[in-house]
């Protein structure tokens, strides 16, 4: 996908705007942006995505970078880098991330309502606190999101891969967040096979990773960083195949 001409690339992060409900207000602010893009990228004669090329326009346009790395960003500012950030996202999954869920419904397909639904009434049968259904839901939720956007219609369509592509998804997360993300997808996949919805145990294929304090998965990637990551995840398996962490299974 990074071959893709940048005309052809904006165009399908559009659609997959449009399909996920954007306003045409918020639409039209990043065709705005995409257009100043697309003469920054002529002018260097570029005919291709890239992250420094992304970069390279927010600091020739708004000299934002050092002021992110300082972390003091105005929420118009922050607005300026999602437009790069959101490119980058699509380009390397095929789909748009960091999305706010908090007070959206964001499934949209009555099948996949139906099991997220079903997902609540599984964990509310066994007695998890209610914080901790709402963060199963939700996280899993967002996975289902994915899947969507990947094209998948239904469990039986649902492969590892398409696991450990969500799991490179989580870039630019904590550690901490990552665990607590792949905690309730485990719990979500348990429900699959428990249910009879999937025969695969994607939950026993799917690896913990042990949070450390204050580390932080980077933001940005090479493909090689991709790679090593699922490397370091799947080595988590070996050591904890067949264990259920007790977070997973009771409220604390």
């Amino acid at each position: 996908m990074h071959n893709q001409p940048l005309v052809d690339l904006l165009k399908d992060v559009e659609q997959e705007m449009i399909r996920l409900h954007y306003s045409e207000g918020t639409l039209n602010f990043y065709r705005r942006r995409w257009k100043m893009l697309m003469e920054f990228a002529r002018e260097r004669c570029e005919t291709k995505y890239s992250e420094q090329l992304g970069f390279d326009f927010i600091e020739h346009h708004f000299d934002l970078l050092k002021k992110d790395s300082e972390r003091k960003l105005k929420t118009s500012e922050v607005q300026e880098l999602r437009v790069i950030r959101m490119i980058g996202d699509y380009q390397l999954h095929r789909t748009i991330l960091r999305r706010c869920y908090k007070f959206k419904q964001i499934l949209s397909d009555p099948y996949w309502i139906g099991i997220s639904s079903q997902f609540r009434e599984y964990c509310t049968a066994k007695v998890y606190a209610k914080a901790t259904i709402n963060h199963y839901v939700k996280q899993s939720a967002a996975f289902i999101d994915y899947l969507t956007a990947q094209g998948t219609t239904s469990c039986n369509g649902m492969t590892i891969d398409h696991i450990n592509n969500y799991i490179k998804t989580l870039a630019g997360y904590t550690y901490k967040t990552v665990e607590q993300n792949i905690c309730s997808l485990r719990a979500f996949f348990r429900f699959l096979l428990e249910t009879g919805k999937v025969t695969t145990d994607f939950a026993a294929k799917t690896p913990m990773v042990q949070a450390r304090k204050q580390t932080r998965i980077p933001s940005v990637w090479t493909e090689e960083e991709l790679k090593d990551l699922l490397a370091l995840l799947t080595g988590q398996i070996q050591k904890a195949n067949g264990i259920m962490r007790s977070s997973c299974w009771h409220a604390t």
